[in-house]
């Protein structure tokens, strides 16, 4: 309890550090915000049938680059994962995994209602029901399957949290993965087993980016401890 004590303290302590005393500090955040929000690279994981409603959202009639918004093919160089359609068990592994590499600040669309509830799969032992249980969702966009302008809504609705992150707090889900990844980490466990990790180290992230917290510990944490080890590189034979 003490160290945990220790470590709150120590995080309150920096936060207040952290505080900015240039009166035009506030005005670059917005500036910064707003730029973010109007240019975003998206990476598409078409887990399901939704991927279909992709395309034409991106061709001429529709248009989505219009909003700033294009597609990327690596999660180094993306800002949101879109998740269209039904997940499964397996799949969602490469899922999590796709999410922890890509960069902060980060975003996740879950397109679709299988990301909401598993949808006409809820009963499936093999797929996943509640996306936002394994790892932080900003925007969903229900339907079976939703339309492009549903699609471009739901974009358009994230742009604008982007916007306004710093004043309401909106578009900042990704920082609560590593404020509360004691919680995610346990369902990840309670689904895929005790053994589960990935290459990604979060806790090291969550001190990088000052967002360790309380939620960032825990049980779940100490048992990742216990089987996590470092990945070595593979050995070149001929």
């Amino acid at each position: 309890m003490m160290k945990k004590e220790l470590k709150i303290k120590s995080n309150k302590t920096n936060q207040q550090k952290q505080k900015r005393t240039n009166p035009l500090a506030n005005v670059f955040d917005d500036f910064i915000d707003f730029c973010q929000s109007k240019s975003l690279f998206m990476l598409h994981y078409c887990t399901g049938c939704g991927a279909i409603e992709l395309p034409p959202a991106m061709t001429s009639r529709f248009d989505m680059e219009r909003l700033g918004i294009q597609p990327m093919v690596t999660p180094r160089q993306a800002d949101i994962l879109l998740v269209t359609g039904y997940v499964s068990v397996k799949t969602l592994k490469r899922v999590i995994l796709t999410y922890e590499q890509m960069q902060a600040p980060k975003y996740v669309i879950g397109i679709c209602s299988c990301t909401v509830n598993g949808g006409m799969y809820w009963q499936s032992y093999a797929t996943a029901k509640k996306l936002n249980e394994y790892m932080p969702v900003d925007v969903y966009i229900a339907g079976c399957m939703p339309r492009p302008e549903a699609v471009l809504e739901g974009l358009n609705r994230l742009k604008n949290n982007i916007k306004n992150d710093r004043k309401e707090q909106k578009g900042s889900a990704w920082k609560d993965y590593y404020k509360n990844y004691d919680y995610y980490l346990g369902n990840q466990q309670n689904l895929f087993g005790k053994e589960w990790q990935t290459p990604v180290d979060v806790i090291a992230e969550a001190k990088l980016y000052g967002l360790e917290g309380e939620g960032t510990y825990g049980e779940n944490t100490k048992k990742l401890k216990m089987v996590q080890h470092p990945l070595l590189p593979q050995e070149m034979k001929l």
